[in-house]
């Protein structure tokens, strides 16, 4: 124990308190408002820390966007995980295209947090960018799992209709009609896959 009265080995579970507050803060606006709408002052406040502590977690605002995609890429990777079954690739691209359409339906969804994020974000070197892309790429490279498992005579190609299709449900689904997401894109899915089979 401390002279103060402090806990030494309590000190990094407050830590990882800390940060995951500020974590929480930065996924909720810069999701809504967007990444560089909304300013480190912002979340400093929305948290009740100070600049000291929030640097001390985060040396610049954009290793915190760093770490916000992060924890969105491993959100959406324990989801795809979860809607993509080995053994039955339709039935799986349906369940996804359900998956997409009932978040798409969720009050304050505001499409692909991805997309987003690159838009802010062009410069193909920022490390913002970068993890967007390997995000992207893992995304991909699980397309092709399911592309294989089709017996689609070409998988790489199938895999990137899949992705562009994936990508115009996350955007209409924000910006179109949410409630026709799943049957369109579940549609769109099989009208891909069938056809390239071997």
């Amino acid at each position: 124990m401390h002279a103060d009265g402090s806990d030494p080995e309590k000190a990094p579970a407050r830590r990882g308190a800390t940060r995951e507050r500020i974590l929480d803060a930065a996924n909720q606006l810069f999701y809504s408002q967007g990444i560089r709408a909304t300013s480190a002052d912002r979340i400093i406040e929305m948290v009740g820390i100070t600049k000291v502590t929030f640097y001390r977690h985060f040396r610049t605002k954009g290793d915190l966007v760093v770490a916000y995609l992060e924890q969105q890429a491993a959100a959406e990777r324990a989801w795809m995980e979860s809607v993509i079954e080995k053994g039955d690739p339709i039935g799986s691209l349906r369940a996804f295209a359900t998956s997409i359409g009932e978040a798409s339906c969720q009050p304050g969804f505001r499409g692909c947090a991805f997309i987003n994020a690159a838009a802010e974000f062009a410069d193909a070197e920022d490390p913002v960018r970068m993890t967007v892309d390997a995000h992207r790429a893992w995304m991909l490279h699980k397309f092709e799992g399911v592309a294989r498992e089709a017996a689609v005579r070409d998988v790489a190609a199938t895999a990137r209709q899949l992705m562009l299709l994936r990508d115009g449900a996350m955007v209409n689904g924000y910006l179109g009609a949410p409630e026709e997401v799943a049957a369109s894109l579940g549609a769109a899915f099989t009208s891909i896959v069938e056809p390239a089979r071997s």
